[in-house]
């Protein structure tokens, strides 16, 4: 089937390697920088290995944000729908059918999958991306799918992915997996610091987007190509949008939000170039930080707070 891909991205150059590492150990690990196309020209590319065997591949994303453009963008790669070829799996959304060859999922989802029946029937690999995140979910998925290689699955296929994350100790955890390395393009980086504003009345929501607002509105005139402004919650993007309304309509430009309760119509164009020409200003949380990656941006605005979900062991709630 007809695949359109990026030649200029890092990941094709180790790809074979990946294959090799893949059908003789059965397990790896994958080292490669952002925007190397580790995400979705990896399990493009092996989706046809002989050692499949008609199975399917799982890809797990720590994020549901990252799993729905990761699957629409692959899709699209194929000239197909959703849910076709490739298909997704997140809390309340599914978009898979007896077609999909790739399913992208969460790490929820495959640890109730592999509780309710650890063999995983009809999967041959599983993708771990993005790893270095770490979570209790993941590292149970992981644990959960080394159980099961060991008493019912030694054919299942398992390779983890990671941009940071150290790998020889990985390697080591998945029985002597082979590393495999891919270097990235660099670039270079001004890091500029603004003032904050004028202490208010207002709560800390207003002053973050009020922040926020500002560097955005110096980035426009100062600095070319799109701006990715990271805030800590939807609230605060509320708030900003609201604060920038009145500029985008003079400047010609395009307000974006971007967090992981909006349609995946939304999130989608919110990644895309848009249609118009005009430059974006996408108003992001974490969830743009890793996993997935927007073409064109010139300029990050980072207010430098966010939330964070911390495990309380003594009570068990997070």
């Amino acid at each position: 089937m007809f695949c359109r891909v990026n030649i200029d991205l890092p990941i094709l150059g180790v790809l074979p390697e990946l294959r090799q590492a893949l059908h003789e150990s059965r397990c790896g690990v994958l080292c490669a920088p952002p925007g190397s196309g580790k995400t979705t020209l990896v399990p493009m590319a092996l989706r046809t290995e002989s050692w499949l065997g008609g199975r399917s591949i799982l890809l797990v994303e720590p994020r549901r944000l990252a799993a729905r453009l990761a699957a629409v963008y692959m899709a699209e790669q194929l000239g197909e729908e959703v849910g076709q070829s490739v298909g997704y799996q997140v809390r309340f959304d599914r978009k898979i059918s007896s077609r999909t060859r790739v399913e992208v999922i969460t790490e929820g989802i495959l640890t109730r999958r592999l509780q309710q029946d650890p063999e995983l029937p009809g999967v041959g690999l599983v993708i771990f991306d993005e790893f270095h995140e770490r979570s209790l979910e993941s590292d149970v998925a992981l644990a959960l799918c080394l159980e099961a290689r060991a008493a019912l699955r030694d054919d299942l296929r398992l390779l983890v992915m990671s941009a940071t994350i150290a790998a020889e100790p990985v390697g080591r955890l998945l029985g002597g997996a082979p590393v495999v390395t891919c270097r990235g393009k660099m670039y270079p980086v001004e890091v500029r610091h603004l003032p904050p504003p004028a202490r208010t009345d207002s709560g800390r929501a207003d002053h973050i987007a009020i922040n926020v607002a500002n560097g955005v509105r110096r980035a426009l005139v100062e600095q070319q190509g799109d701006i990715l402004a990271f805030l800590p919650g939807a609230g605060e993007i509320r708030r900003a949008v609201t604060l920038l309304a009145s500029s985008a309509a003079e400047d010609d430009f395009v307000l974006l939000p971007l967090y992981g309760d909006l349609s995946l119509a939304d999130q989608s164009r919110a990644v895309r170039p848009d249609p118009r020409g005009r430059r974006r200003v996408i108003l992001a949380t974490t969830i743009a930080e890793t996993s997935i990656t927007i073409e064109g941006i010139g300029t990050v605005v980072d207010c430098g707070w966010k939330r964070v979900p911390r495990f309380d062991p003594n009570c068990g709630l997070t």
